[in-house]
């Protein structure tokens, strides 16, 4: 799949540097690994403000969608309209389904259907694949 945004992995490492970006934000964004629970900074962040992909800076998230699931990942229960992209992920011997930022393909996480009214969804994101923007 192409997307607007698309860069060698080289590239990806040097931007991912020059934004001083977390360690795992490779790892994550180009390799769709995942943080560990409870190790990401915006998973207590309750701030006013925005989110956004840490590789393109496409605008992901608003920070009033943001609950505490209480997973160890920041949550949200709706993203902005054309966002993200959702693909199956059939990897550890389950099925999910997989988010990926409609800009430039990053890895964000995973949704699930047992999010808070009025979505109903749960999108379970990395820290390391977010940047967070204040008002």
């Amino acid at each position: 799949m192409t997307y607007p945004v698309e860069k060698t992995d080289a590239e990806w490492r040097a931007l991912l540097a020059a934004k001083d970006a977390e360690p795992m934000a490779y790892f994550v964004t180009r390799q769709a690994a995942t943080e560990r629970p409870h190790t990401g900074k915006y998973d207590q962040v309750w701030a006013d403000g925005s989110y956004h992909c840490i590789c393109c800076g496409q605008q992901l998230f608003e920070s009033e969608t943001k609950f505490d699931a209480g997973c160890g990942w920041p949550s949200f229960n709706e993203s902005l309209a054309g966002a993200i992209e959702e693909k199956v992920d059939h990897a550890h011997g389950m099925i999910r389904v997989e988010t990926v930022c409609s800009g430039c393909g990053a890895h964000l996480g995973h949704v699930f259907e047992d999010g808070p009214a009025p979505t109903g969804l749960r999108y379970c994101m990395n820290s390391a694949a977010l940047d967070f923007k204040s008002r």
